[in-house]
């Protein structure tokens, strides 16, 4: 694997950049508990995209055009996985009925959760492909697999009270019936419970194991480089709940974009699987990416769903969010 561009000091300087962002975005833009509206939903999207945008012009000044692409294709896979994690987010908040004011905190939380698990995921698997060539194959066909049964499966049902993680969770640590503002522990007459809102930071944490196993063999099948990896999944990631709530109440007219998600995983993965025999440019990889996400989301606008349909997925949307 060759040397990462990402020198000690480059990466000590992304964190920080990282955390000025996060401390900024808490404690003097989103202080106080509201749910953003569509403009300032549209505001934040716009922002984030124009700082990943400006982080790949730098890419591109400082280590030239092969560098910049690979973080480009990289973080337009993730940022196109993060569609299934809305749904997921959309499924949780419905089940645990999450006042909409207190959504962005457990997502701004499950950022910083995400932020550590993939910065864990991303070293294990840079060891793993230094180390074993072999893993390249595994993870080729873990992609092609996930790819194919992304593009071909019904749309999956989510079960928030069959999760293993939920179930230790209660086990381990009283929770009260019901909200207690934004906090996610209260004492009551000197015993400390957590509240629904810890419960739903604890699924979304779970989730995004399953979403990082998919997503990070993904970006090493577009780059080996580590810290390409880790900051393009950083900048999808900090889009993530702008995204949300942008995208909650539209999400389903894409109907289209699981199968180019799926078609995606299945190039990338078969990329990896053929990466011994034949190169594919990173430019033509971009290319491919765009052409599978746009083309996916132009025939969802093209072909919309009836409504008959769609008031179907209402109605059992409503009936999980119930349940």
């Amino acid at each position: 694997m060759p040397p990462s561009i990402g020198s000690p000091f480059l990466v000590a300087a992304f964190l920080l950049g990282l955390g000025v962002l996060l401390l900024l975005d808490l404690g003097v833009f989103n202080r106080k508990a509201h749910a953003p509206g569509p403009r300032e939903a549209l505001l934040w999207t716009a922002l984030c995209v124009a700082l990943a945008l400006a982080f790949n012009g730098w890419l591109l000044w400082k280590f030239g055009s092969k560098p910049a692409l690979e973080f480009l294709a990289g973080y337009l896979i993730e940022y196109a996985l993060s569609v299934d994690n809305i749904f997921v987010f959309i499924v949780i908040f419905g089940y645990f009925a999450v006042p909409a004011e207190y959504q962005h905190r457990v997502l701004f939380w499950g950022i910083l959760g995400a932020v550590a698990l993939r910065a864990t995921f991303i070293v294990l698997g840079a060891a793993l492909l230094n180390s074993f060539h072999w893993v390249i194959f595994v993870f080729g066909g873990f992609l092609v697999y996930t790819g194919l049964k992304i593009a071909v499966q019904e749309e999956t049902e989510i079960h928030p009270e069959k999760n293993p993680v939920l179930k230790f969770f209660r086990r381990m640590l009283p929770v009260t019936p019901q909200y207690h503002g934004h906090k996610f522990l209260v004492r009551i007459d000197g015993r400390r419970f957590a509240t629904p809102l810890l419960l739903v930071l604890v699924m979304v944490e779970a989730t995004d194991v399953v979403f990082a196993v998919d997503s990070i063999p993904a970006i090493f099948a577009v780059t080996r480089d580590p810290f390409l990896v880790f900051t393009s999944n950083i900048f999808a990631i900090l889009g993530l709940r702008a995204l949300y709530f942008l995208l909650r109440s539209i999400v389903d007219k894409f109907h289209y974009l699981k199968i180019g998600i799926g078609l995606v995983l299945v190039f990338v993965g078969a990329k990896m699987l053929a990466s011994d025999f034949f190169h594919v440019p990173v430019g033509v990889s971009l290319i491919v990416i765009v052409a599978l996400l746009g083309g996916s989301v132009a025939a969802s606008l093209a072909f919309p769903r009836h409504r008959d349909d769609e008031a179907q997925d209402a109605t059992d949307f409503d009936e999980k969010g119930s349940a």
